[in-house]
């Protein structure tokens, strides 16, 4: 059991490190599709809308079917079809079939994976006693960082965009399927009374998806406008400019290498309480500097605090209700990434009427906000159907140590 436990939770590892990648060697050939497919700037950010559409889209269909067979069936099938995702867009010729690559890319990664594997790791947290989440997040941001290393390496060896996207997806077939068995065979579905009522998303789901919301607007900020804060505002050379989402990124990271023993230690509260109010902090001291020194440490304080904070929401979210887990983390990740495509949006928007350093107070405020309500991460024991969350206690650390 020990052994089917660890390995479960290695599969896990590397499902969410192929998602970064995926996600990460798209990013990385935006440029040079951009320009074969002859598009501006502006057409593309409307073709982005696409991918976050298909990626919502594709979570609210996958959700039901995770609860349905299980994430072990969902999650190798979804990781497979979103390497072969890749393979569109690297053929794409004009905007219309770049269109359509990206809606189908969305509801691959975005849906088909993103949805089955966050399941899969609430499975391996209640298995494991204590909180795994945000390590399993962490691998997602190193598949990113690994995807901008090989993108960088074949886009200087001349290699086509078509030719390397096309090797990846042939590579994340084999190890989609390579790690397939690994996974944890899906619970048995226990019988509640009610079960009408019990497959009604209960309002304790919305309000951790606002949540959701509001970190993850606050992460699609720091993705899309640190550097041009350093480069506009502070007038940074392009190089020190790129430090700021660098030191974002870097902090974000190791935050949530870390925040599972904080978790285990201090509770998820406390973790989204004052992960937020140290975020806000950061933002504002970033936002009010008058020096890039400072500005720079205040994006690490940004990305350090809110490196836990949506780890502990989609954990929340599936251990709401085991039989459920899969709707309502399709819930809090459908609602979360909206945020994540509306936060630039809105920054860009709020530029119009006011300088760039000052529309970075909404995300102070939605931190603030975050912290504020961080008490609705606590699981209702009144709920139907709920699930305790992983307990830490003087057993479960036995347990766990087992299963290191």
């Amino acid at each position: 059991m020990e052994r089917t436990l660890r390995a479960g939770r290695m599969a896990t590892f590397v499902y969410f490190g192929l998602s970064g990648f995926v996600l990460g060697m798209w990013v990385v050939h935006i440029p040079s599709i951009e320009h074969r497919t002859a598009i501006d700037h502006a057409e593309l950010g409307r073709l982005l809308l696409l991918l976050g559409a298909g990626s919502f889209a594709g979570m609210q269909a996958i959700g039901p079917l995770t609860d349905r067979f299980g994430a072990r069936r969902v999650v190798p099938v979804g990781a497979a079809l979103s390497g072969a995702a890749l393979v569109g867009p690297g053929l794409a010729a004009n905007a219309w079939t770049l269109g359509a690559a990206l809606v189908v890319l969305g509801a691959c990664n975005g849906g088909g994976l993103n949805v089955g594997m966050n399941a899969h790791a609430v499975q391996v947290e209640r298995a494991y006693g204590r909180p795994v989440m945000s390590a399993f997040h962490a691998t997602y941001s190193i598949g990113g960082v690994l995807a901008s290393l090989v993108g960088a390496a074949t886009l200087a060896a001349g290699v086509r965009p078509a030719v390397t996207l096309g090797a990846v997806a042939v590579l994340c077939v084999a190890v989609a399927v390579a790690a397939a068995p690994a996974l944890l065979r899906p619970e048995p579905a226990r019988e509640t009374a009610g079960g009408a009522a019990r497959r009604r998303t209960p309002w304790r789901i919305w309000a951790l998806a606002a949540l959701a919301l509001m970190t993850m607007l606050c992460e699609g900020v720091a993705n899309d406008w640190s550097a041009l804060h350093l480069r506009r505002v502070l007038d940074a050379p392009a190089a020190t400019a790129a430090l700021a989402y660098g030191a974002f990124a870097t902090t974000m990271t190791i935050g949530r290498l870390l925040a599972d023993r904080a978790a285990a230690r201090l509770g998820a509260v406390a973790v989204l309480r004052y992960g937020a109010s140290a975020a806000a902090l950061g933002m504002a001291a970033a936002a009010l500097s008058p020096w890039i020194p400072l500005a720079l440490a205040g994006w690490a304080v940004f990305g350090a605090g809110l490196s836990g904070c949506v780890p502990q929401l989609f954990s929340a979210a599936g251990h709401a209700d085991r039989d459920a887990a899969g709707v309502n983390v399709s819930r809090v990740a459908g609602i979360g990434y909206l945020g994540m495509l509306a936060g630039p949006a809105a920054i860009g928007a709020l530029t119009g009427v006011m300088p760039l350093n000052l529309t970075f107070f909404l995300p102070v405020a939605c931190c603030v906000a975050a912290a504020a309500a961080a008490g609705v991460l606590r699981p209702r024991a009144d709920a139907a159907g709920s699930v305790p969350e992983p307990a830490v206690d003087a057993a479960a650390g036995r347990a766990e140590g087992r299963c290191r």
